[in-house]
């Protein structure tokens, strides 16, 4: 991926490719278009793969304090943390 992380249109990127898939499930391709959505598919899913691997280290560098990775649980209700931290 030439672009950086900041700049990657992850969710239009995302769009694309499930736009690619149901093309693809339809059935109505040739073979060679189908080989060019696949390809296209699959750069696709690499650059949104690095993105999202990109945004986890600095999610990771950002809970580290002091040398050492802090982590709370997260309440799936609120979406919120929960207010017994663990550490």
């Amino acid at each position: 991926m030439s672009k950086n992380t900041e700049s990657f249109a992850f969710e239009q990127s995302l769009a694309e490719l499930e736009t690619l898939v149901q093309k693809m499930e339809s059935g109505d391709m040739s073979l060679e278009a189908s080989l060019k959505a696949f390809e296209q598919g699959i750069r696709l899913t690499r650059d949104c793969q690095k993105a999202l691997t990109d945004s986890e280290q600095k999610v990771q560098k950002l809970l580290e304090q002091n040398g050492e990775l802090t982590t709370e649980p997260f309440n799936a209700v609120d979406g919120e943390p929960s207010a017994d931290k663990e550490y």
